[in-house]
């Protein structure tokens, strides 16, 4: 499935200023983005450490308010929202994906999967359906009620993705989701994430691999805070087109 044009995840002229103690700038991450995620996309981003990849995606997931600037998701202008509207709204809109999988390693693969919607008040049984389903999706049902140091690092990978898709997110976002893995097994979890786009997901990926950005349709690259370049891979048809187009 291709972006259909509704814009999900729009920034506004978004600055991120970190500041010491005595009041005096210790660093810009942000410098003023503007940027616009379209439902269905599969966007990579990039940049080398200290761009503000790191930051953007923060602020994109909601877990960082920039300092000047607007941030839109999913029609809501996030400033507006209170702490907990704020909590709920995150909990319910974004999936993440993290690279050190973040697992609880006392509770068995569904119950991690459970967990954010035992945080949002959903019944256990509820809980326990929507876990089985989202393990499903990603091939993993039949070790629903093993423990994390049960599983391959690639298995563990896939409950954390189970665990990001059982809000049924409106964005998913992976930060450098097979940096600890095998090529072997980043190469199913990058088929995993296409599959899912290819049934419509909307996902921002952080990487540092050129090899796994190419598997996305758009490649925003930072530099010292600002977007350097916004690349277009694929056309709205699927088709590769030069990058840049």
């Amino acid at each position: 499935m291709q972006a259909n044009g509704e814009i999900v995840a729009e920034l506004r002229g978004v600055k991120k200023i970190y500041y010491k103690p005595d009041g005096s700038v210790m660093a810009e991450a942000l410098r003023g983005v503007d940027l616009e995620v379209r439902r269905g996309e599969f966007v990579a981003i990039m940049g080398a450490s200290g761009s503000g990849k790191s930051t953007l995606m923060n602020i994109l997931g909601c877990l960082d308010q920039p300092t000047v600037g607007e941030f839109i998701l999913a029609g809501k202008p996030v400033a507006k929202l209170s702490d907990e509207e704020l909590s709920l709204f995150r909990g319910r809109t974004v999936g993440f994906i993290f690279q050190a999988f973040n697992l609880i390693p006392q509770l068995t693969v569904a119950e991690n999967a459970e967990v954010p919607l035992f945080y949002q008040g959903v019944p256990p049984a509820e809980r326990r359906r929507r876990s089985m389903h989202a393990l499903d999706l990603v091939g993993l049902a039949d070790r629903a009620e093993h423990r994390p140091r049960e599983l391959s690092g690639g298995q563990q990978q896939r409950a954390a993705i189970a665990r990001a898709l059982v809000t049924e997110p409106v964005v998913l976002m992976a930060d450098e989701p097979t940096g600890n893995l095998d090529s072997t097994t980043g190469e199913a979890i990058l088929q995993l994430f296409e599959r899912l786009h290819q049934e419509g997901l909307t996902i921002l990926m952080i990487t540092h691999d050129d090899a796994v950005s190419v598997r996305c349709e758009r490649i925003v690259r930072l530099r010292d805070g600002l977007i350097e370049r916004d690349e277009v891979l694929r056309s709205r048809r699927g088709e590769r087109v030069e990058a840049g187009a």
